[in-house]
């Protein structure tokens, strides 16, 4: 366990710039707020315990402040601006208002990453296409696997998730990734039904990881940005779970050899 004492830092809804091995240099957008908020209530997520875990979107920080505190990072020299933060993006009931004001005030590509757990909401998707590039989060290929992993609010009904994947991915221009936190290896049956839905989605890309930095042991606003060595953490951590680089590695090339689509994991050195 990593102990540290540290100061609460002040909320701020940009902040960075970020650097992302899938993304590179990343402004972040915090749409959620203060209080973490989501849908899930992931096991190696970087915030630490989510504190609101929820399905209800509402406007939770003003587009117009959202817009300010960015106009301060001019002239943003950033690869992409990207919506994350605090939690589920998509909850932001103003997801396509900020969009639409970031793209208009920076001219920027715009990134979203969510778990997509809200794209059986028509508004939502047609809202998250306004985005140039989406990563969806599935982490497993079953329902007790998303359990386990993701601690949703209610139980996902997986079909209808994937299903909704595919349509969003129906009316979506943009570049969307599937990115899939692996935990321990996968069985043969979990691969291949894995790469069957793959082929039916269609995304531009996949991308696997695996955790490498210590969960919070409780909600860190701190876990927004990126961070020292694990042993440098400026907050009480656990470490987690991981796989070897190789079975990224291995995974990756088996995903790319039966849908020919493009895999990226992190360096094997990482």
């Amino acid at each position: 366990m990593t102990t540290a004492t540290v100061s609460t830092p002040e909320f701020t809804p940009v902040y960075g710039p970020v650097w992302s091995w899938r993304y590179g240099k990343s402004l972040g957008i915090d749409p959620i707020g203060e209080i973490s908020t989501c849908s899930f209530n992931c096991v190696y997520c970087q915030l630490g315990e989510i504190k609101l875990k929820t399905q209800q979107r509402q406007i939770y920080v003003p587009t117009d402040q959202i817009l300010q505190a960015l106009a301060e990072f001019a002239p943003w020299d950033v690869d992409v601006i990207t919506l994350s933060g605090s939690g589920e993006p998509t909850l932001a009931a103003n997801l396509g208002e900020i969009l639409i004001g970031i793209k208009t005030l920076t001219q920027r590509p715009t990134l979203v990453l969510t778990n997509g757990t809200t794209l059986s909401d028509s508004q939502v998707r047609e809202q998250l296409a306004l985005a140039d590039r989406v990563s969806v989060k599935l982490d497993g290929i079953s329902t007790a696997q998303l359990q386990r992993v993701n601690q949703p609010v209610r139980e996902i009904d997986l079909t209808q998730l994937l299903i909704d994947l595919q349509e969003f991915r129906r009316i979506f221009p943009g570049e969307l990734g599937i990115q899939t936190m692996i935990l321990s290896p996968w069985s043969l049956s979990d691969r291949q039904e894995y790469q069957r839905w793959i082929k039916a989605i269609a995304p531009t890309e996949i991308q696997l990881n695996t955790p490498t930095r210590p969960k919070p042991l409780k909600h860190e606003l701190a876990g927004r940005e990126n961070h020292p060595s694990p042993e440098n953490l400026p907050y009480q951590a656990r470490k987690l779970k991981s796989v070897e680089p190789s079975v990224l590695q291995d995974f990756a090339q088996e995903i790319q050899a039966q849908t020919g689509i493009s895999v990226r994991y992190p360096p094997l050195s990482h």
